[in-house]
């Protein structure tokens, strides 16, 4: 992956998009997949969530998102408590995520897929395109606009119009960027958006990713691509066995014996 070496860190800050994670705990069957997972995602940085299979980390994604209850423990994004929300409460909350394997409307248009996002459309009601047209167009007119500035945004333009199911693997992930976008939310979480991805779209993700935030939008990024983490985070939180291990800058994390022992035995990452 050719990314700039000097990682994109600065002193950026919003006053929205904080994420809290308060000691969260979710068992299956008695077995504990989150036990007790405590961080925050600042508001308007990059925060890198790493560790090995079976750590807990979509686990907590899903439980963020709204998708899984959680057994204990608290999630507020900024001042609201989100963990008994459902998903499209969160949401609205301004929250969105992607994932790793990507979720397209196969058999809709890239452009479409963008479209669909906007809530509370007005020709969702079949009387408003006989009550309201003007409404109902204008307000199609103005999703059109986004929809063709997010894409083009996403550098998608020239698949704009195929099947989002015909597009590559790594295309489909800059989809779901574009869907996420159409949302306006304040925080994005990312799961695994470098996984099977070819190296010049990996590019183009990772300059996406940093260009957004420095509009101020707050990330959360599952990735195991220690050099796609090493460059874009300002912060790494590790799990494993379901608790968070460590977490603080790069640099240190990536050196902490605990983070080495996890991932490899004690070889040196």
């Amino acid at each position: 992956m050719a990314v700039d070496t000097e990682p994109h860190r600065s002193g950026r800050a919003t006053s929205a998009g904080e994420l809290k994670i308060k000691n969260v705990a979710r068992a299956f069957s008695g077995i504990k997949a989150l036990d007790g997972v405590n961080f925050t995602a600042d508001a308007g940085k990059i925060t890198g969530l790493i560790g090995p299979n079976g750590a807990g980390k979509t686990t907590l994604f899903n439980a963020v998102a709204g998708d899984l209850s959680v057994d204990s423990g608290e999630i507020h994004l900024d001042d609201t408590r989100i963990d008994s929300k459902p998903t499209y409460e969160v949401f609205h909350q301004g929250l969105v995520r992607t994932f790793q394997i990507p979720r397209p409307f196969a058999r809709m248009t890239v452009l479409e897929n963008a479209m669909f996002v906007p809530a509370s459309q007005q020709g969702e009601k079949f009387w408003n395109s006989w009550l309201r047209p003007a409404k109902v167009a204008a307000q199609e007119k103005a999703n059109l606009e986004k929809a063709r500035a997010i894409v083009e945004f996403c550098g998608l333009s020239k698949v704009e119009k195929q099947l989002a199911g015909s597009i590559s693997g790594g295309q489909q992930k800059l989809v779901e960027l574009a869907r996420a976008l159409m949302a306006d939310p304040k925080t994005i979480l990312l799961d695994e958006p470098g996984a099977g991805v070819n190296p010049a779209l990996l590019d183009v993700i990772v300059e996406k990713i940093v260009e957004l935030n420095k509009r101020g939008i707050t990330f959360l990024i599952i990735e195991h691509n220690i050099d796609f983490i090493m460059s874009l985070c300002d912060k790494v939180v590790v799990m494993a066995a379901g608790r968070v291990i460590t977490e603080g800058a790069p640099d240190d994390v990536i050196a902490n014996p605990a983070v080495i022992e996890a991932y490899l035995g004690g070889a040196p990452l």
